[in-house]
């Protein structure tokens, strides 16, 4: 292979390795920018994993974020409030998050996460 066909070759691999790095790169979610941008300057992630962390499970989760966004005066909808939820558990708690079940209802007594505007509570479920 002559030295002009191994330049061309290294170079449409260097074209297709540029291209192909760059597709995946992926934007950040809308709770990884709010908490970004709201929450990471008193929260470093030694906040999360602290001995004393308040946040238990998926309910205790949604509850510290309704809580803290709220102390803020940040005015988040319940929507913003479960995707920083959603953020967090994704990149440091790992909770089960509840199922679509228990999300519409289930039968039993299983507990379910409500949200009502600024209100996110756990009822029993009959």
């Amino acid at each position: 292979m002559k030295a002009e066909e191994m330049l061309g070759l290294a170079l449409a691999l260097a074209t297709c390795f540029t291209a192909a790095h760059a597709q995946q790169t992926v934007s950040p979610t809308r709770g990884e920018l709010l908490y970004n941008n709201h929450c990471i300057e008193c929260h470093s992630t030694q906040m999360h994993w602290r001995e004393r962390r308040q946040a238990r499970d998926w309910t205790t989760l949604l509850g510290q974020v309704q809580r803290w966004q709220a102390t803020a005066g940040l005015q988040w909808s319940d929507a913003d409030v479960a995707e920083v939820a959603r953020h967090l558990n994704s990149t440091i708690y790992r909770f089960a998050p509840p199922s679509r079940t228990q999300q519409l209802g289930s039968k039993g007594g299983d507990a379910v996460a409500t949200a009502a505007p600024g209100h996110i509570t756990e009822r029993k479920i009959p």
